[in-house]
């Protein structure tokens, strides 16, 4: 059966890409006769809203989806917890005290996905009255895991290649996962099929797949859509002031036709669809 999911963070409201990746999942489910799950993303410390949840539930009841909803992250601590004492207890796992400033002073390789992390702190001791993120040794996690394939429903079959993004973070100083954890961890309790996610989270992937090899998880299959993007070609986002879903629904805009607009490829002024990663 195909099980997808919409995950979003109660830091923002939605807006009207989060409206397309939430109708693209939706549809999908429902093409294949699956199930759509809501899991709200709200472990990121004072940022997370919780009032916006029900912003979130309201939006989706307005675009006219149906959705079976699971745990939120903040109920799932000790399973997160479990997973990073594994790892960091196989020697897979280091402290890291750097800031992002420290990393940014080194000049670092930049990956798809920011700054690359150059291992300053693997091999070397740190200052644990500092604050410090756990990090994935990638070399030691690639020599135990082997070569690793994962496919995504528009791209094809993909070789996995976590090196490209350095030793990421797993544990924040700041939150009791990083989003690649989590997120890794909740696709497999909630028995996903299919990941339906952004296109500007393919790379992440590869460190997904990797963390599944390595905690015995289940591996799904995913769908990378294309992003909307605003006049500027930059996706559209929260902290940019992208249209929010809830100003059109108190406006009394009616979500379905909305819908049937992103479906059809519809796109208001000034927005555009990007292109898949292939």
């Amino acid at each position: 059966m195909t099980v997808t999911r919409f995950a979003p963070s109660p830091n923002g409201p939605l807006h009207l890409g989060h409206a397309f990746s939430a109708i693209v999942a939706h549809d999908l489910a429902r093409e294949a006769r699956g199930r759509f799950l809501l899991r709200i993303e709200d472990i990121d410390g004072p940022r997370s809203r919780p009032e916006m949840a029900d912003e979130f539930r309201r939006d989706l009841e307005w675009l006219g989806l149906e959705w079976e909803e699971v745990p939120a992250q903040s109920t799932r601590l000790t399973t997160y917890d479990a997973a990073a004492r594994n790892l960091l207890e196989r020697g897979l796992l280091y402290p890291c005290t750097c800031t992002r400033a420290d990393i940014e002073a080194l000049k670092p390789r930049l990956g798809s996905q920011g700054a690359v992390y150059p291992g300053t702190c693997k091999g070397s001791v740190v200052d644990l009255g500092k604050p410090a993120a756990l990090r994935l040794d990638i070399d030691r996690a690639m020599a135990e895991s082997g070569q690793l394939l994962w496919e995504d429903a528009l791209a094809g079959q993909q070789v996995a290649d976590p090196r490209e993004g350095g030793d990421v973070v797993i544990v924040r100083k700041d939150a009791p996962a990083s989003y690649h954890l989590a997120a890794t961890l909740d696709d497999a309790a909630d028995g996903v099929t299919l990941v339906t996610r952004g296109a500007d989270l393919f790379d992440a992937t590869h460190i997904h797949r990797l963390l599944q090899a390595l905690l015995g998880l289940p591996v799904p299959r995913w769908h990378h859509h294309p992003l909307l993007l605003d006049q500027e070609g930059r996706k559209l986002a929260k902290r940019r002031g992208s249209p929010a879903l809830a100003d059109l629904r108190n406006a009394g805009e009616d979500g379905r036709a909305w819908a049937a607009r992103l479906r059809r490829g519809e796109w208001p002024i000034g927005i555009s669809l990007g292109k898949p990663h292939i």
